[in-house]
């Protein structure tokens, strides 16, 4: 293996910790799939069984959720270094959550789900970070659900897009009606429309019809952050 792919491994989260020693005894025991995906290649689709651990290593690749009951379709572009649903591979229901795909040419590393357990278990440190990755989650979803419905308008709407994306960076584009949101966000429509419409002002996101799109979350977030702190003045 080269240097740069090793690199690259001990870039994401699972792995990072490893000696060079442990890393080239688990690459002898694990079978790692490299897969380079064209620009639309469907890497995998909500609702299929999640039977294994997906790593984002090069290029950029596009998740949309799309949820029926709310109205609402989430797309969000993933860029390396990144694990995909780490916590949907196991549980009650260990299904995808959403449909992931290849927003540019994308290099993968799959490991199936059956070598994690067999051989990736025995090593302390790769289980120790995995168990980080999925209390931090559960952590971070109890603590944004909790404050999901209250504060102002510009909290509710922060806190909607916190609890649903995966991550700060990348673009992400919200497809929902204004009045849909309201509702999701407990607010009036008048209330999350001037909210949005002040964001655009600030260049905090982008308005079109039935679309919010979103380059920088974490502006957003310290925007929002902003409004919180002059309110309480």
């Amino acid at each position: 293996m080269e240097f740069t792919m090793y690199d690259k491994l001990l870039q994401l989260p699972l792995f990072q910790g490893l000696g060079k020693n442990e890393f080239t005894q688990i690459i002898e025991k694990v079978k790692f799939h490299f897969h380079k995906l064209s620009p639309g290649t469907v890497l995998i689709k909500e609702g299929e069984a999640c039977d294994k651990l997906i790593f984002i290593l090069d290029g950029e690749v596009l998740s949309e959720a799309y949820n029926s009951e709310q109205k609402y379709t989430l797309q969000e572009t993933l860029k390396a270094p990144q694990i995909i649903e780490p916590y949907s591979l196991f549980g009650m229901k260990p299904f995808c959550n959403a449909t992931y795909s290849a927003a540019t040419e994308a290099g993968v590393l799959t490991i199936g789900k059956n070598f994690l357990l067999e051989n990736l278990s025995r090593y302390d440190i790769f289980m120790l970070n995995y168990l980080n990755i999925l209390s931090g989650r559960a952590q971070m979803l109890r603590q944004k659900t909790w404050n999901m419905r209250i504060g102002n308008t510009y909290e509710r709407i922060m806190h909607f897009l916190q609890m649903r994306c995966n991550s700060l960076c990348g673009p992400k584009t919200l497809l929902i009606k204004m009045e849909d949101f309201a509702d999701l966000l407990t607010d009036t429509r008048i209330n999350v429309s001037m909210a949005l419409n002040d964001m655009q002002t600030h260049d905090v996101l982008k308005l079109s019809r039935k679309k919010i799109s979103i380059n920088d979350l974490g502006k957003l977030i310290e925007f929002c952050q902003t409004k919180k702190k002059d309110s309480e003045k």
